[in-house]
């Protein structure tokens, strides 16, 4: 019989430490941004808008998050796959809830479990992905 043992869920403890990390990443960056926290249901941990980020930012880093999440990989890693000769060109409307396949969402895992995701709006694509990963790299 093979035992299994539990992986602990994303807190709000580490939904704190994930915010912070990518909150700073971005200040040291120059950028304002929202950052968005799901825990591994899809569930809102933790949101934060910048005062001077845009309002769209918001909604980006939230749909970034779900979108990593429910495809457990990182939306940077996704966005040619979206594209009209792409396999997952329908996937954008193929669901209730929209994804965004645009960099800033990054799946989070623990000893190998999908636990939740963070999604970074705000920056260039690429900025908020780096917000991303260093924010992971922070949990870790």
């Amino acid at each position: 019989m093979t035992t299994r043992t539990a992986v602990t869920p994303l807190t709000s403890e580490d939904a704190e430490i994930l915010l912070t990390a990518a909150r700073h990443a971005a200040e040291a960056a120059g950028v304002t941004v929202s950052v968005t926290v799901l825990d591994a249901g899809g569930h809102l941990l933790a949101f934060r808008r910048d005062d001077r980020a845009v309002l769209i930012s918001g909604e980006t880093s939230t749909r970034k998050a779900y979108t990593a999440l429910q495809l457990n990989s990182p939306t940077a890693d996704l966005v040619d796959l979206v594209k009209p000769d792409g396999p997952f060109h329908s996937l954008t409307t193929a669901l209730d809830r929209p994804l965004l396949f645009i960099a800033g969402g990054v799946p989070v895992h623990r000893d190998g479990t999908l636990i939740g995701a963070i999604g970074v709006g705000g920056g260039a694509p690429e900025q908020d992905h780096t917000f991303a990963v260093t924010a992971t790299a922070a949990l870790a």
